[in-house]
């Protein structure tokens, strides 16, 4: 299809495009809800949707009957409350990161979720709801062996015996290394929070994030809380990702440039041509969350031309990396890179930059221009929607 107006303008100004295709999204999230075998599949849409931008997001799982959503902060929760308050009111919005001091009557203004994960959080929702003469909902977040956030099992019976003071709606804990599918841990923090439901008050329960669905007898419960995943970042490392691919991210060239053996490229001149090469200088850099890291690892980061693998050569710096193109087709000034798309994925970019997929999605800059696509996983064929920008 010709481009659309947003397109033409996208490269015309010469910005990197990132490209979120909000059909294999949802069907991410079908995938993920038919393999919950029944029980509910919620949605994180943390970080403005993992990097995606959270009201286009939101938008697709709703309209595909999401009903729940995870976010990390109480800013986030109100962004997304007046994304969904018109079109889907009854949406769950659960704060992972618990109730902020002195902040209840803003959970329940936008009709937030806080899940408390320590006695002081549990006691300040007690005395609010006691002051207003209601027993608002929250989660409990019990500590399985994280040590990050969440009730210690030292204090489960304390935090027991406050619960008549709140309605609690889930108990919910967190897996350390899910994505380890023969690490014992997985069963050991299973078998805790088996023990501490029981001891608990009737509610829903969760323990499955996007690995956890994957492992072998997942202990799905009675919700869900992919996130990864939903994006289209393998949540089982090692095998063959049961996801469709979700972002595509291409670059331009601004500058091409050939340089002679022993000629130096980008800062400190870490890199020396081994022999005559030719180079590209494209828009990304740092600031857009190409990482640094990729021009230092042993491995070293790719992006995709002209049929071929090309290496990025020096240094990343804040705005521009440097390209070898010299084994691929000629590539001249305007033309786009694959920075990720069906030749790169998020995982192996991530693997070349010495990190893990989740903060190669949670960078993407706001320089990007945007578009969010519909495509037929049948026809191949794509429908522009009007671009939107990133919310979180």
């Amino acid at each position: 299809m010709p481009d659309e107006p947003a397109s033409i303008e996208s490269r015309a100004s010469g910005q990197a495009i990132l490209t979120v295709d909000l059909d294999a999204l949802a069907e991410n999230w079908r995938r993920l809800a038919d393999r919950a075998q029944g029980a509910e599949c919620a949605a994180v849409v943390k970080a403005d949707a993992y990097g995606l931008g959270v009201g286009p997001v939101a938008q697709a799982l709703l309209e595909e009957g999401c009903e729940t959503f995870f976010v990390a902060h109480l800013s986030e929760g109100e962004i997304l409350r007046r994304i969904v308050r018109d079109s889907a009111p009854q949406a769950r919005i659960f704060v992972l990161n618990g109730l902020s001091p002195s902040a209840a009557a803003l959970y329940v203004a936008s009709g937030l979720i806080p899940v408390l994960g320590s006695l002081p959080e549990i006691a300040e929702w007690v005395d609010f709801c006691r002051d207003q003469g209601v027993l608002h909902p929250a989660g409990v977040h019990i500590d399985t062996g994280m040590n990050r956030l969440g009730l210690p099992m030292v204090d489960l019976r304390r935090a027991i015996d406050m619960m008549t003071g709140f309605t609690p709606v889930l108990a919910m804990s967190h897996f350390v290394s899910a994505e380890d599918m023969s690490a014992p841990r997985n069963r050991l923090q299973i078998e805790r929070f088996e023990n501490a439901c029981a001891k608990l008050p009737p509610m829903p329960a969760s323990l499955c994030n996007s690995s956890g669905m994957f492992l072998e007898d997942a202990p799905f419960f009675d919700l869900c809380r992919p996130g990864y995943a939903l994006y289209g970042g393998n949540p089982t490392p090692g095998s063959e990702n049961p996801m469709r691919r979700v972002v595509d991210l291409s670059a331009v060239v601004l500058q091409v440039r050939d340089i002679a053996a022993g000629d130096t490229a980008g800062y400190n001149a870490r890199w020396t041509a081994p022999s005559r090469r030719r180079l590209a200088t494209i828009n990304l850099g740092y600031a857009d969350g190409f990482l640094r890291s990729g021009s230092e690892g042993p491995i070293g980061v790719d992006v995709f031309a002209g049929g071929h693998y090309c290496p990025i050569v020096g240094r990343i710096s804040m705005d521009l990396s440097i390209v070898d193109i010299s084994e691929t087709t000629p590539l001249k000034r305007g033309d786009r890179v694959e920075v990720l798309g069906p030749n790169i994925e998020i995982d192996e970019l991530a693997a070349q930059s010495g990190t893990i997929g989740y903060e190669i999605l949670t960078r993407l800059g706001p320089r990007f221009h945007r578009e969010y696509v519909r495509t037929s996983e049948k026809s191949g064929m794509q429908e522009n929607m009007e671009a939107s920008p990133s919310l979180g």
